[in-house]
């Protein structure tokens, strides 16, 4: 029995990463949030979408963790994050893949139960595209940087990041309330996965060293440190525009519907602090920065356009 102070299960929480689950929980947060507000929630389905997220996020985590090893990412000497369970030997190959699978299979229950909370609703059609969106999410949960030609190696996390923490994460959750697809949850998910990307950028900033050394192709190893503080800008002030932007559209009857824009004053004023520095190691507190007001965005977002909440 493995004691709650223990390394090897301390070493199993770091390597499942607990504060990452902001993003997951936020994207599907905000997905329910835009469907309260054009009339339509389902407290099962929302229980279900974050329980699902939860367990892609954990998958990747724990598939992240073997397969920075399986391909010598950890060795190099030069990593500024967490030392990796696997790496640390505390956890073997074997045992991480049993704790991969037990994250997959979670994910994939899960996922089934929230389908079949939406059945009624779904055509075979759309119950076929949910099987296949939530297969590809596995997949690319696992695909990161483990197996043989992981994306994450390639400069392509970034794009999946935006792709699954965004559009199909929030829409997705948004269809399963609403059970139509409109314009409405567009710019919102726009606006998480440009603030997914954000928080995976600034780990590879931090991390940019050594993946350059390990052979691993991020974003900032590609186009240096400078633009990837540039991309960085770009990413907070897309976010940023196309939250208010909705707000024009959809909802500005109030003044304070716009109140959620206090959590871009502090991710703004990170990220002159990220602009700033020129120690890699020193960007490691504005990860968990990032990772929380995503998901204080996403909470506020949420309530600031729904004015009933409000008054």
């Amino acid at each position: 029995m493995i004691s709650f102070t223990s390394p090897v299960f301390n070493a199993w929480i770091s390597a499942l990463r607990l504060r990452t689950l902001c993003l997951a929980t936020a994207c599907t947060l905000l997905g329910s949030g835009v469907a309260f507000a054009v009339g339509c929630f389902d407290f099962p389905i929302l229980i279900l979408t974050v329980l699902t997220a939860i367990g892609l996020q954990l998958s990747a985590n724990l598939a992240n963790d073997l397969g920075d090893y399986q391909h010598g990412t950890d060795i190099t000497g030069e990593r500024v994050g967490p030392k990796r369970a696997v790496q640390s030997g505390l956890i073997s190959v074997r045992e991480m893949k049993t704790g991969i699978m037990i994250a997959v299979i979670f994910a994939a229950v899960s996922g089934c139960l929230l389908i079949y909370q939406a059945v009624k609703y779904l055509s075979i059609v759309q119950i076929a595209v949910f099987l296949f969106l939530g297969i590809s999410a596995i997949i690319a949960a696992l695909k990161y940087t483990a197996g043989n030609n992981p994306y994450g190696y390639r400069g392509w996390g970034d794009f999946f990041s935006f792709l699954f923490f965004g559009p199909v994460a929030v829409i997705g959750t948004y269809f399963l309330h609403v059970h139509v697809f409109d314009f409405h949850p567009v710019l919102p998910s726009v606006s998480m996965g440009l603030l997914t990307i954000a928080v995976l950028n600034v780990n590879n900033m931090r991390d940019i060293d050594n993946d350059r050394k390990s052979g691993k192709f991020t974003v900032p190893v590609c186009i240096g440190i400078k633009n990837a503080k540039r991309y960085h800008a770009a990413l907070i002030i897309g976010a940023c525009l196309c939250a208010v932007l909705y707000n024009l559209i959809y909802a500005c009857a109030y003044w304070y519907q716009f109140a959620y824009l206090v959590v871009f004053i502090f991710l703004f004023r990170g990220l002159k602090n990220i602009i700033r520095t020129t120690d890699p190691e020193s960007l490691d507190p504005y990860l968990k920065q990032t990772s929380i007001l995503t998901l204080l965005f996403s909470i506020l977002f949420s309530v600031c356009i729904n004015p009933d909440l409000l008054i």
